[in-house]
């Protein structure tokens, strides 16, 4: 696993631009692997002026998110549909169709289970996944106690995380119970992992995932078990070492 020290959250988003821009520069027709939330940001309104600058084209790149809220519309403003289309996707020029995220509001949730791993394998590997980590661990929605032999499913989300989200909603109650995520395997078959992560209060799970054991009460601990991982954080995070 390499770490890559930067000096706070501004910094950790510049680096990761650059790391995945000379990835993608090596691929014909890169396959993406995107997270929502407050840490890939910055990374996302870089890639924007990337493409801006014409640096970068995103025509001939499929992308494919790692969760959703089950029970919310895609123009719901707290869907990581609408999430994804506002941070990204409206503001560059890749294909409607190659912009992947799952169904919350499939009538079939196992089908669309299935149906996401098909749509996922049928691309190919994922060349770089992009990765968040939780306090808890968590990645995508795979909460602690998750099979690390998990393939896309229905999670029940730990209390935690719902309370760590609900400030983007009204109140704890708004924040959905449920939600469908690319399981850990899943995650695992990406060629290359990014791990981005930023501030004090990551400090013990950053520590946990780069010097604990590998188990699935800490489900970012199998990453130390991938041959190609790169962990981008911020002095913050990275205290002490």
């Amino acid at each position: 696993m390499k770490v890559i020290k930067v000096k706070d959250y501004e910094e950790m988003s510049t680096e990761a631009c650059t790391f995945i821009l000379n990835k993608l520069k090596q691929l014909q027709k890169p396959v993406l692997g995107l997270a929502t939330g407050s840490t890939p940001e910055g990374l996302y309104k870089r890639l924007i002026n990337k493409y801006n600058e014409q640096e970068v084209s995103f025509k001939d790149i499929s992308t494919y998110n790692l969760d959703e809220y089950v029970g919310l519309e895609n123009d719901d403003p707290n869907s990581y549909h609408y999430f994804m289309h506002d941070k990204l996707f409206k503001h560059i020029d890749i294909p409607e169709d190659q912009a992947h995220v799952p169904n919350g509001v499939a009538k079939d949730m196992d089908k669309e289970c299935q149906n996401y791993e098909k749509q996922i394998s049928d691309a190919g590997q994922i060349n770089i996944q992009v990765l968040g980590m939780g306090l808890n661990g968590h990645i995508g929605f795979n909460e602690p106690g998750t099979p690390f032999s998990s393939r896309t499913h229905i999670v029940e989300l730990d209390e935690s995380t719902r309370e760590a989200n609900a400030r983007f909603f009204n109140s704890l109650e708004e924040v959905p119970k449920k939600a469908i995520t690319m399981g850990i395997e899943t995650i695992m078959e990406s060629k290359e992992i990014l791990m981005l992560v930023s501030g004090a209060n990551k400090k013990e799970a950053l520590d946990r995932l780069l010097n604990g054991e590998v188990t699935e009460d800490f489900p970012a601990s199998i990453l130390q078990q991938h041959d190609h991982v790169t962990v981008i954080a911020d002095e913050a995070a990275l205290e002490g070492k």
